[in-house]
């Protein structure tokens, strides 16, 4: 596989290193590519892939987020700290509130 190293700007003026390489993908696919970079979605093919590369990456960090949250919605250790918490922020929550209401 050969690659090829270069700086590009992207939208946020930010430098990017980019990487050459080739994908081989279905046909099909290739078609609803060129069609949304005509329709203006994208600039060209490249930056097509590169969006839906960036969209599905977040949603699986996003999956990885949630799952590590739904460990923690059961784990009895973490359950036990985040009421712990509370009671201590209880009173400053209560003293707070107190003096938002007192006339000045």
């Amino acid at each position: 596989m050969r690659h090829h190293f270069s700086h590009q700007n992207n939208e946020r003026a930010m430098k990017t290193e980019t990487v050459r390489t080739t994908l081989t993908i279905p046909r099909e696919l290739l078609e609803a590519t060129d069609k949304a970079v005509m329709e203006g979605k994208a600039k060209n093919r490249n930056d097509f892939v590169a969006q839906a590369l960036r969209r599905e990456l977040a949603i699986q960090k996003r999956s990885e987020i949630d799952a590590a949250l739904a460990e923690m919605a059961n784990d009895p250790d973490y359950q036990a700290e985040v009421l712990k918490l509370e009671v201590e922020f209880a009173t400053a929550q209560w003293e707070a509130l107190q003096l938002g209401e007192s006339p000045r």
